[in-house]
């Protein structure tokens, strides 16, 4: 079995010397920072037969820092992931980072990387300092990135303000919930159905979007929000993409499955925020789940061709 692994995370040096190994720490369940280099990912790669690891960067981005440093940092992790593709061809794939929510700088990125640097699509956060993806704010971001018929990883940021966190890690109930309110809202102020070229690929099975898709889909009834969903709820969520990173055990998988387009789902690890030896265990309980061999076919490998095209 060759797998594409299309939630797979780097850290570039400079990355974590200007963000601050607390800041990445602080989010994640292990309460570390992962240990991280192409070498390992390579390795890891290799023992759980994943022929491609499409690199994007993680929480808590680029957000906290000056804007003129945001830009320089984007455009520095960017330039590594290409160097990294360069270096191992076919290993490593890129969804590029923008300096958001700086809009102009983030437009030039766009250009620069998908006209100088080849990369597959570009990896978004929720929300950025508690503004949230499909925000007006963001919107001549989203008409180039539908023009350019791009491929938009959304990972989840924590949201703001921090108060009703319970003082537990971002990873085990924040992302989660960020992800669900960002679909939310960009379902229901119409971004979804505005930008139709967009490819959205959502993490961790969309949050608790499979469990409450019906929910949403009883604001149908409300002009107010059914003008911004005019294929209905449940068709328009079918449109988005979702990875199983962190969500391959027995409670979260059958239910994407039962909700998500069969074509729509995809393998991601979450490698190496969620522990070294992720992908080995995600593989064996994907699994494990006897879906059968063609929908396991498609949820590592298939699928993740037919969004990245020749990457795949």
């Amino acid at each position: 079995m060759r797998v594409i692994d299309t939630h797979h995370h780097f850290l570039p040096p400079r990355y974590v010397d200007r963000v601050g190994e607390d800041a990445i720490a602080g989010l994640l369940v292990s309460g570390k920072i992962p240990q991280w280099s192409a070498e390992q990912s390579i390795e890891a790669m290799d023992r759980a037969s994943v022929e491609l690891a499409v690199l994007s960067l993680s929480s808590p981005g680029l957000c906290t820092l000056a804007p003129d440093e945001r830009a320089a940092l984007a455009r520095h992790c960017n330039e590594y992931a290409a160097r990294l593709m360069q270096d191992h061809p076919r290993r490593f794939g890129s969804f590029a980072t923008l300096p958001l929510p700086d809009v102009d700088a983030s437009l030039g990125e766009i250009d620069h990387c998908l006209g100088d640097l080849s990369c597959d699509g570009f990896c978004l956060l929720t929300n950025y300092a508690g503004r949230y993806l499909g925000e007006a704010d963001f919107t001549p971001v989203l008409e180039e990135l539908n023009r350019r018929s791009a491929i938009v990883f959304v990972h989840p940021a924590m949201p703001e303000p921090q108060a009703a966190s319970l003082g537990l890690p971002a990873a085990s109930l924040e992302f989660p919930f960020d992800t669900t309110r960002t679909i939310a809202g960009m379902l229901f102020n119409g971004t979804f159905a505005r930008y139709r070229n967009i490819r959205f690929l959502f993490s961790h099975a969309g949050g608790t979007i499979p469990f409450l898709a019906a929910r949403l889909a009883r604001l149908e009834s409300q002009e107010r929000f059914k003008r911004n969903v005019p294929d209905g709820v449940i068709a328009e969520l079918k449109r988005l993409y979702f990875d199983v990173a962190l969500s391959v055990d027995s409670y979260t998988l059958p239910g994407l499955l039962r909700f998500a387009a069969a074509d729509h789902v995809v393998f991601g690890s979450d490698y190496p925020h969620a522990g070294p030896v992720i992908i080995d265990n995600a593989l064996k309980s994907l699994g494990a789940h006897e879906v059968g061999p063609d929908t396991l076919a498609a949820i590592t490998r298939a699928n993740a061709i037919g969004l990245l095209g020749a990457r795949g």
